[in-house]
């Protein structure tokens, strides 16, 4: 079978099954197959397939229309333009969490600190670890640490930071949020903590996207959450502690939880900013903790910030 007619194929029996981004995900499966890119798959379509990836690519795309997100499928995610291994252990990376990476990088900028600064960084849940090493590869000196409840999660964060060639520069530790932070060697002496945590209400999981429900770790994406805004509650007052007078707290929300993320930082916070992404969402909350004798920015402390981001919810979910 020709590769043109193996992808057509493909894609046919994705949109079928009303599969999403069904071209991408014919085009990834084959990529795959073939250990190829995408200008291959194109400047190639006459080539014949041998029968055995023939039959091995419509196996992939079967899979494909049970939900199983393609990147659990072949094991792979980019994300701020690294390669990394994604497992069902893990969250899948989302484009729009760059914006979270980018918010750090921003506020380190803004208060005048280099590239090279030894600053210290703590990345709770942090899952496949992309953006920890993200940080890791956009800050060469920075001392940074990946926090994670789940152990299996650890331990493809760590294969991560082994194939992007970093594997001495994030710490990855087993914790409760920032449980393991919170004792004098720790206390007071982050730059920032960073947060993609989860925030699905159980009212809000029908509004899930399939692929998320079945497939990915509910314990990352908060089904089992009442409000949604249980983690935030949480660990707030906990960056609090860990953090230097004016270091920030950086998490990502969810649509619809600006107003109760907001509600939650307090007098000891100030320059608190709300980020949206493309799409004009809501999609990032960032706060200074207050200098020793420090004042508010404004009377409100809290504005919106225009750009920056990446289309869509995160998780792909609501």
């Amino acid at each position: 079978m020709q590769l043109r007619t193996a992808l057509t194929t493909g894609l046919e029996t994705l949109l079928e099954h009303q599969v999403p981004s069904a071209q991408l995900a014919a085009e990834l499966l084959l990529m795959h197959i073939l250990h190829c890119d995408r200008a291959f798959l194109h400047s190639n379509a006459e080539m014949n397939l041998p029968p055995e990836k023939t039959e091995r690519y419509f196996l992939l795309i079967d899979e494909r229309t049970t939900g199983k997100p393609t990147q659990y499928i072949t094991g792979h995610q980019e994300f701020w333009g690294l390669d990394f291994e994604v497992t069902p252990d893990v969250l899948i990376p989302r484009p729009e969490t760059e914006r979270a990476v980018e918010r750090v990088l921003e506020l380190a900028r803004r208060s005048g600190l280099a590239k090279e600064a030894r600053l210290r960084i703590v990345d709770v849940g942090t899952g496949s670890g992309c953006i920890a090493l993200a940080l890791a590869s956009e800050l060469p000196r920075a001392i940074l640490f990946g926090a994670d409840i789940s152990r299996p999660a650890l331990v493809v964060a760590s294969r991560n930071a082994v194939r992007l060639e970093m594997p001495e520069r994030v710490k990855f530790l087993e914790s409760d949020l920032l449980a393991r932070f919170l004792d004098k060697d720790f206390l007071g002496t982050f730059d920032f903590v960073v947060s993609n945590p989860p925030y699905v209400g159980k009212r809000d999981i029908e509004m899930v996207q399939r692929e998320v429900r079945q497939f990915e770790p509910r314990i990352a994406w908060g089904g089992d959450l009442e409000r949604g805004d249980e983690i935030y509650a949480r660990l707030l007052p906990q960056a609090l502690e860990a953090l230097k007078p004016g270091g920030f707290v950086v998490v990502e929300i969810g649509y619809n939880m600006r107003a109760k993320v907001l509600a939650l930082l307090g007098q000891e916070w100030t320059e608190i900013e709300v980020m949206p992404d493309l799409a004009g969402i809501p999609r990032v909350v960032s706060a200074r903790k207050k200098e020793t004798g420090g004042r508010r920015q404004d009377s409100e402390g809290r504005r919106q910030v225009a750009g920056g981001g990446a289309i869509q919810n995160l998780k792909s979910k609501i």
